[in-house]
Formats: structure tokens, C-alpha cells, sequence
């Protein structure tokens, strides 16, 4: 246990801080939709044109500066679409540089595990704590020259974040780069356009407490009316107003639509963006606000009445509900998903399955799921798994993030509490301790779900190992019932116990042999078989 490291105490994920829903403008008149492609042309302009002078600033950035940008963008826009414009800069800004920090670590945990292993000599073997030597002559040459790129690159990135330097492409590198590659993604180079600009557009406004309907910029009201506050080159286009201009049609949230009108018609803010898919052709708007601050649940009432753990794997969620005691009660469950194919498809995988999955929480009664507190983000560099690159793209597939976030949201509404355990040893321990003993011949109990088990059991607090069964013997009155078991911090508790010298019986202690043949005075039917020869009676002819 020497080399173990220490576990993480498990805790109660907080709730989710805000609600973001979505919903499609319907029946659009092609007025509408000019008006709104040429606000988000002119304002898209404007966040591009920002942002350049964002990244030039760098470290440079202050209040005067940025009063400075908003006083230019509200002289061709106005004060709210000048706020919102900056804002959005600022936040891209600070993502760019988390961005940075994380791929100068993963460039250093890189250059680090090439350099370690350069200094063994070819061919020697790794361990499970340390990788080896690389295989041939050739190999190690090739990662010579490859640690030479990435120290370059390691000096590029340092010398970018100390001057505030950061690259960022409005509209995604992605989609940039597929336009050198038209044939390939199978589009025109029309095609590519459209999706260029539409999504280089800028159409979303934040919400401001106290304004009529949470927002003066985008803004609808309870009944779904939705209307724009038009920037100044373009207040020639308004049908209301103050320079307004009103969609013709009515929108509603089918999902969450009461909760989205109770700050409307409280007036607190409430956050808008629309944007256009461009293949499928139709509009949406997506409307965010923010939630009270609750208090946490502490852990031990929501394990009250038992915890659900659940294994997430790259084509299916495990899960096995424990008791309040930490006894696997019931089947394995699983809940399988398809991460293949367009974002969209992924993200209605996750959410199907995690519907299933808290359906079934409800109808166990269970208010606590049990999850790892993965996080992939040194596990996926190239140099540490080396030429598994199908493993690779595995874990990088699984979007851990995105899921525990997803169950906390949708766990929110059910009153159901998310627990996060340390993943460390789950799978490891539970194929050693659980799979067996919960295989039946009508039931096969997987690696998965025995770690499910696992993840429930170190979020109840209880130890991992189960505790082996006493021989048969002692399960029975031939020598009295086993009361006393041996401390969980025992070392070799799960062993077999050794043989000790002396008569086999609890009521004599070991080197009490010359006592041990005279049994008589206990009370048991017949005289003692230790040390005198047993024959069986005779049965009774009268039976």
C-alpha cells in the first residue's frame, strides 16, 4: 500500500449556476431574415474589428482602454451593443490564455517523459509506474529530433504568454482550415462562405437588472414578442419605436418556459443570442439568466437512502445501486450511448442516457449518484501512450466534462444529488474484490460494473475490500459461531489464517492437549471424537 497515492475526500457537486434554453424563431418573413443577417454582418465587423485591438493590447489592458474601445463601438452602434461586443472580446481574451497555459503543460509533461526515456538505453523495460527505454536505434532517433520541435514550440509558446500575445480566429481555426480543403469536406466554396460568415455574426445582447423584460438590446416579452434594438447605421430599417425593429413571429420555450418567464416579468436580466444554421436553413434564439445560490446538501443526507455509482466508459454508462451499508442490491444496469458522428448527435447520446439513467434513480428511491472526478487532461499527450493511438483517441473521445456537468444539470431538477469520488484504483479494485463474488451463471458481471460498485461504495466512505468468508466449518455450530472478525486495518485480514498447533475447538486454548481429550463436561450430545476413535450408532429400527 506503500505506493498508493492518497485519495481525494468525495464531496457534493454544486448545483448548476445558471439555465441556458433554446428555441427556434418560426415562420421568419424574408424581411426578417435580411434585417437580422445585416445586424449580425455590421456587428460581427465591429467584435472582429475589437478583438484585434484586444490582442494587440496584450498585458497592456485597462479600464481607460477599454472605456476608450466602448466609446468607439457605441458611436457605430450604441452603449449596450458596445458593452456586449466587449465583453464577449474580453471573455474570449481569457479563454485564449487558459488555452495557452494548458498547451504549454501539455509541451513540458511531453518533453519531460521524451527526455526521461532518452537517458535509458534501447530496449530496456518500463514498469507500471515508469515507461521504458524506446524499442530500437531508429526510434530513439526519431524522438530526438522530435524533442528538439517541441522545445521550440515550448519557447514560442513562453515567449507569447509573457508578452500577452495570443491567436485566436473569429469563426473557428477549424472551419478556417476547411476552406483549403473544399473537395475533402465536400463543399463548395459558396457553401463555405455562408457558414463563414454566419458564424462570424455577432447577435447576442447581455441581460440588465431592472430593465423592461431583463434586456433593452434583444428582448422578449412573456407573450413571445421578440424585438431588436437596431445599431445606429442601420435605425433606418426599424418597424417600432426608438429605433426598434419587431420580428413577425412569436416564440415560446416548450423546455423550462416558466422558469424563463418568472425573471421576465420580474424584470431581472436575462441574456439572448440568435444565430442561424446554416444547413439546416432556420434561425434560433437561446435564452440564458442566472440562479439563486443554494445551499449544498451535506453528503450524509443525501446517501440517506442509498447511492447509485456509475462507471462511464467510451459506448455506455455502468451503474449498481448500494444500500445505506454498501451492499450491491439488485443487476448491473447499463445505459449505452454512440459518441460517432456530428456534435449534435453526441450531445443527444449523453442526454438520452443519462435520462434513462435518472429514471431509474427515481424509481429506486435513491437520492445520491456516485461519479468519478475524471479529468483526462495528462492522459492524453502522445508521448506518454506512445503508439497507442487507438487508446488515445479513445479517452479523448469520452467527454467527461461535458457529462458530469450535463447529469448536474439535469440532476438538479429531480432533487437528485451528483457525488464525485476519486477515480484512482476504481476499475483496478473492483475487478479484484467485486467481479467475481457478484458473477452468477445467469448474470456475468463485467469489469465496468464491478467498478461501479467500487465508485458507490468510497462515496459512502466504506472501504473497498469485502470481507472473505470463514471457512464452512466455522459458519456452523461444529465449532461455534465466528463473532470476532479482524480489524479492516489489519494487514492480511483477507488472507488465510495459518494453521496453529494444538486441538481444533474454540473452548481450549492452543498447548492445552492433555485437557483437550476430556470433552464431556461441555454441553454436547455424546462423548468427544477428538482424540477417540468415531463410529457411527446404529439406527433405530423403530423409525
Amino acid at each position: 500500500m506503500g505506493g498508493l497515492r492518497e485519495l481525494a475526500e468525495s464531496f457534493v457537486v454544486p448545483g448548476p449556476s445558471g439555465v441556458a434554453v433554446r428555441t427556434r424563431l418560426k415562420q421568419l418573413t424574408p424581411a426578417d431574415e435580411k434585417v437580422l443577417a445585416l445586424v449580425g454582418g455590421h456587428l460581427g465587423a465591429l467584435a472582429s474589428r475589437d478583438l484585434k485591438v484586444r490582442c494587440a493590447q496584450g498585458l497592456e489592458h485597462s479600464a481607460d482602454t477599454w472605456a476608450a474601445r466602448k466609446r468607439g463601438l457605441t458611436a457605430v452602434a450604441s452603449s449596450r451593443w458596445a458593452g456586449s461586443i466587449t465583453k464577449a472580446t474580453h471573455d474570449q481574451w481569457a479563454l485564449s490564455r487558459r488555452g495557452q497555459l494548458a498547451h504549454i503543460q501539455s509541451l513540458e509533461a511531453g518533453i519531460r517523459t521524451i527526455a526521461y526515456r532518452l537517458a535509458l538505453p534501447v530496449g530496456e523495460k518500463g514498469s507500471k509506474q515508469a515507461p521504458g527505454g524506446y524499442r530500437s536505434k531508429r526510434e530513439w532517433h526519431a524522438k530526438t529530433r522530435r524533442l528538439h520541435v517541441l522545445e521550440d514550440r515550448l519557447e514560442r509558446e513562453r515567449a507569447d504568454r509573457e508578452a500577452g500575445t495570443v491567436h485566436v480566429v473569429r469563426g473557428g481555426k477549424r472551419l478556417a482550415r476547411t476552406r483549403h480543403q473544399l473537395p475533402t469536406a465536400q463543399l463548395t466554396e459558396a457553401d463555405w462562405r455562408r457558414r463563414w460568415e454566419a458564424e462570424r455574426w455577432f447577435l447576442q445582447a447581455d441581460g440588465e437588472s431592472g430593465k423592461r423584460y431583463g434586456n433593452e438590446t434583444i428582448r422578449i416579452s412573456p407573450d413571445g414578442e421578440v424585438s431588436i434594438k437596431l445599431p445606429a447605421p442601420l435605425a433606418g430599417l426599424s418597424n417600432a419605436p426608438h429605433g426598434r425593429y419587431v420580428l413577425a413571429c412569436r416564440v415560446g420555450f416548450p423546455h423550462r418556459g416558466q422558469e424563463w418567464a418568472d425573471p421576465v416579468e420580474a424584470n431581472r436580466a436575462v441574456a439572448y443570442r440568435i444565430h442561424l444554421d446554416v444547413d439546416r436553413g432556420r434561425w434560433y434564439v437561446t435564452a440564458c439568466w442566472q440562479l439563486p445560490v443554494s445551499a449544498a446538501i451535506p453528503i450524509t443526507a443525501a446517501l440517506a437512502h442509498g447511492v447509485i455509482g456509475v462507471d462511464m466508459n467510451a459506448d455506455h454508462l455502468a451503474a449498481w445501486r448500494l444500500d445505506v451499508h454498501g451492499n450491491p442490491t439488485g443487476t448491473a444496469r447499463r445505459f449505452f450511448f454512440d459518441l460517432t458522428g456530428t456534435a449534435y448527435h453526441r450531445d443527444a447520446q449523453v442526454r438520452h442516457a443519462l435520462t434513462r439513467l435518472l429514471h431509474w434513480a427515481r424509481s429506486c428511491g435513491v437520492k445520491a449518484i456516485a461519479v468519478e472526478d475524471l479529468d483526462f487532461g495528462a492522459e492524453k499527450t502522445r508521448e506518454k501512450h506512445g503508439r497507442r493511438k487507438r487508446f488515445r483517441q479513445l479517452i479523448s473521445g469520452m467527454p467527461t466534462g461535458r457529462l458530469r456537468a450535463r447529469l448536474t444539470s439535469m440532476a438538479d431538477q429531480t432533487g437528485i444529488a451528483i457525488i464525485a469520488v476519486d477515480p484512482a484504483y476504481t476499475s483496478k479494485w473492483g475487478a479484484q474484490h467485486w467481479q467475481k463474488p457478484l458473477t452468477r451463471k445467469t448474470r456475468k458481471t463485467t469489469r465496468h460494473d464491478a467498478a461501479a460498485v467500487v465508485i458507490g461504495r468510497r462515496a459512502q466512505g466504506h472501504p473497498i475490500r469485502r470481507r472473505t468468508a470463514p471457512p464452512c466449518a466455522h459458519q456452523s455450530d461444529v465449532h461455534g459461531h465466528r463473532t470476532v472478525q479482524a480489524d479492516r486495518r489489519a494487514q492480511g485480514r483477507e488472507e488465510t489464517r495459518p494453521r496453529i498447533p494444538g486441538p481444533r475447538t474454540r473452548s481450549v486454548p492452543p498447548g492445552c492437549g492433555a485437557n483437550a481429550g476430556n470433552q464431556n463436561a461441555q454441553h454436547r450430545s455424546g462423548r468427544s471424537a477428538e482424540h477417540e476413535s468415531w463410529q457411527q450408532d446404529s439406527l433405530p429400527l423403530s423409525l
